[in-house]
């Protein structure tokens, strides 16, 4: 059970006596310009956070400078 043709006429037909044809033109516009807007932003949120995650692999995740290297480091330095 939904709504079927028959009532979206009927309720489209209300909204004209109500509204006239002038304003319900400009409902319309309003709406669709809200929509296109409202999918735009959620687009431009998908996009930076694949270009966060895109950059953020970049990085290493740890800190590669280990204490043995660093003991090998200054080991070395101290036998030289």
């Amino acid at each position: 059970m939904g709504i079927g043709f028959r009532e979206l006429l009927i309720i489209l037909a209300i909204a004209l006596l109500i509204f006239g044809a002038k304003k319900l033109r400009t409902i319309g516009t309003d709406l669709g310009a809200a929509v296109k807007g409202f999918k735009k932003a959620m687009n431009d949120g998908e996009n930076e956070e694949t270009t966060k995650q895109i950059t953020g692999d970049k990085q290493p995740d740890a800190d590669f400078n280990t204490k043995e290297s660093q003991k090998n480091e200054t080991g070395s330095s101290k036998n030289a």
